[in-house]
């Protein structure tokens, strides 16, 4: 029988999520499943394939990043749906275990499948609606490729790690791992995602593949499980527990056009002099070359939305100095996350600077044979590894401290003011955040480690080993 299916994956590198556009070609009916919150893509596609969009379902209260079900709702009057332990401050459809869900032929089915947050669902997709084995399973947070969704992080909204983790038990071991092996996986995360500890780069997979690979899917006890799903998570932006409240209220809409706003340089000196946070997207090298004093540098080419999320706090009004043709995606990318707060981008940083030399400084990056020149010095530096806690199994530089980036805002009083810092992450990247996190917060004498620990290690790591 010819399918009448239309399935879309729309995949965001940068906050590694997936959120898909599920559709009947002949009844043109639509659905789109976990969005993010600039929904002209989801629009486009539709209307490219001549469907309509006429629901939007959320795995789960995402925590790391806004959803776009608010917006699509208003462009399209689509209905809100969500599992039925989901409580919103907006109307939501609840969807129950086994529920059916038509969209002409092409028919999806609701799966509790809680854990990762109690209200988790999966959705199994059949091209036909007689179909008995399913085309698909998008599982939300509850497993990915490689991994499955991690049960810590609603700990501080009054869910324990260990009662999830025991939800999460049933949910892959006896939920989804008793589907048939043929059925393919599409995730709401890929790797680099903090919602897991060991996502693959794949996009998709099979339960049978899963059912081999994937360490969680192996056949266990219920307290293996819990441990070996909670041992080595990476610390959570602070932003997440903000996004996961976030998304259950009724929020404004996005309207990024009130945040494009070119500021002259007198103005982004008064905001930053009464408390903005002047966010630098420019690559590590420009931003050492010279910036605004006081600025904080979140590369653009990375996981720049994620980084800014764990180094500002919502609600702190933000400017934004970008990569020239650049700024609206610094911007857009910011209010993914819901830092809704930029109130502009500086016109022309290169002109600007010239304008105000007494304004800029420069960043001290150093080589690993300075680092370790300065190591075997009489006052060696306190080094600080803001790599995250499981990739110190790679090696480490001895001495270092480790503080994840993620954590770095909330242990700052750990580094002192008097005292020279060098930094280090794994390639480059987060160290220059932290580095110019800590200058912001006084501390004068900071440099970051070119080329990171990976650099270290290819000069040195053979001979300690």
């Amino acid at each position: 029988m010819e399918s009448r299916m239309y399935f879309a994956q729309h995949y965001l590198e940068c906050l590694s999520q997936a959120s898909y556009l599920i559709g009947d070609k002949q009844t043109g009916r639509a659905v789109i499943v976990d969005p993010r919150r600039d929904i002209s893509e989801y629009l486009d596609d539709a209307a490219a394939n001549g469907l309509r969009i006429e629901g939007v379902i959320n795995t789960h209260f995402h925590a790391d990043f806004l959803s776009g079900h608010l917006e699509l709702a208003a462009r399209t009057g689509a209905w809100i749906g969500y599992g039925a332990r989901a409580e919103a401050e907006f109307p939501i459809r609840e969807l129950h275990d086994r529920e059916r869900i038509s969209l002409g032929d092409v028919t999806l089915e609701i799966l509790e499948t809680p854990g990762h947050t109690p209200e988790s669902i999966s959705v199994l997709l059949f091209e036909h609606s007689d179909d008995t084995v399913p085309y698909g399973v998008l599982t939300g947070d509850a497993l990915f490729i490689g991994d499955v969704g991690r049960p810590d992080l609603l700990a501080s909204i009054g869910v324990t790690a260990d009662e999830l983790g025991k939800m999460l038990y049933d949910t892959v071991q006896h939920k989804l791992m008793a589907l048939p092996d043929q059925t393919r996986v599409f995730p709401a995360h890929g790797a680099g995602s903090a919602c897991g500890k060991n996502l693959s780069t794949e996009l998709q997979s099979t339960i049978g593949a899963q059912r081999l690979s994937n360490y969680a899917c192996l056949p266990m006890s219920e307290q293996e499980f819990v441990d070996i799903v909670t041992e080595g998570q990476p610390p959570a932006p602070k932003y997440f527990v903000y996004d996961a409240l976030l998304n259950r209220r009724e929020r404004e809409l996005l309207q990024i056009e009130t945040h494009l706003t070119k500021l002259s340089l007198t103005d982004v000196l008064a905001r930053r002099d009464t408390g903005a946070v002047v966010v630098d997207a420019r690559d590590p090298q420009e931003f050492a070359a010279g910036h605004l004093t006081g600025s904080i540098n979140i590369p653009a080419d990375g996981r720049f939305a994620e980084q800014a999320g764990m180094v500002i706090e919502p609600g702190q009004e933000i400017i934004v100095v970008a990569p020239e043709g650049r700024e609206e995606e610094s911007i857009v990318r910011l209010a993914r996350i819901g830092l809704d707060t930029a109130a502009g981008y500086l016109a022309d940083p290169e002109d600007a600077f010239t304008q105000a030399p007494e304004q800029i400084s420069q960043a001290e990056r150093i080589t690993f044979t300075d680092l370790r020149e300065e190591l075997d010095g009489a006052e060696p530096p306190l080094l600080i590894d803001v790599r995250n806690a499981g990739e110190l199994a790679n090696g480490k530089i001895e001495g270092a401290v480790n503080i994840p980036l993620a954590q770095l805002p909330g242990r700052l009083d750990e580094v002192p003011a008097d005292r020279r810092v060098v930094v280090h992450c794994a390639g480059g990247a987060r160290s220059s955040v932290a580095a110019s996190l800590l200058r912001r917060a006084g501390r004068t004498e900071v440099a970051d480690l070119l080329g990171g620990y990976n650099a270290w290690a290819a000069a040195y790591a053979p001979a300690e080993a």
